[in-house]
């Protein structure tokens, strides 16, 4: 069964080279899709100076239209019967694949979150003093937001659509192509994430849910996430909810 592996990338030549290498490392049926969602950093000249082109297929946005428009971007190339989403930063380590992969192989599930939650419990009680301690966001109050915003999402949307999810931000969501079947999905920034669990759970779909690592790195290193995506994926959970044609 081969998985597709998107990997939307903006501005991260400071660790591209690195995650594409350690997802080549993977010992699975692969193919990936590198979307170069409009890099001026210098990210898109590593990636065209890439030493064996073959190693991935590179698709390209002329400027900057959000993550979302870039995994739409590569779902519309994909060729394996199961797809996931791979940032470029380094939070998320690509030996948690395997793991997700699991239960779709054995007939299990035909969705596959993974948990920083599950993964991290440590990490996580010792919650928002951490965050602020380790510097993760300069502003205390942005601390706050950050810390308890993906929390709230993941709520709101176990209240909203009857799930149980414990992480419904993360990054890590893998699927069955086919599960896309009838399902349109238009959010093209990072409200992405709530519209796909959204629609998924809309449909008739249970995600399961399996630990994974995860490496925050700081808005000094290049965190791109802002408070507004934080209304951004409530507005869009509410509008699916009460409107589920938009």
């Amino acid at each position: 069964m081969k998985l597709t592996i998107i990997l939307p990338v903006f501005n991260e030549q400071n660790t591209i080279a690195e995650i594409i290498r350690r997802v080549l490392k993977l010992s699975l049926e692969k193919e990936i899709i590198v979307v170069d969602d409009g890099s001026t950093d210098g990210t898109e000249e590593i990636l065209d100076k890439w030493p064996h082109p073959g190693d991935f297929q590179l698709l390209r946005h002329g400027r900057n239209l959000g993550k979302g428009a870039a995994i739409h971007t590569a779902i519309e190339k994909a060729t394996g019967e199961v797809l996931v989403i791979q940032d470029a930063d380094l939070e998320y380590d690509p030996e948690d694949l395997p793991r997700l992969l699991d239960p779709i192989l054995q007939g299990k599930a035909s969705i596959v979150y993974g948990s920083r939650i599950l993964g991290n419990p440590e990490f996580y009680r010792m919650g928002v003093l951490r965050y602020h301690r380790e510097g993760y966001f300069r502003n205390p109050l942005l601390t706050v937001a950050f810390y308890y915003g993906g929390r709230m999402v993941t709520r709101l949307t176990n209240l909203l659509y009857g799930s149980s999810l414990t992480d419904q931000p993360t990054c890590y969501k893998m699927f069955r192509k086919q599960a896309l079947a009838n399902i349109r999905l238009q959010r093209q920034g990072f409200d992405f994430c709530s519209e796909i669990t959204a629609r998924f759970l809309l449909a008739g779909h249970p995600i399961d849910e399996v630990p994974i690592s995860f490496h925050p790195r700081k808005v000094s290193e290049g965190k791109k996430l802002k408070w507004k995506d934080g209304f951004l994926a409530v507005f869009t959970l509410l509008k699916i909810r009460l409107l589920p044609r938009s």
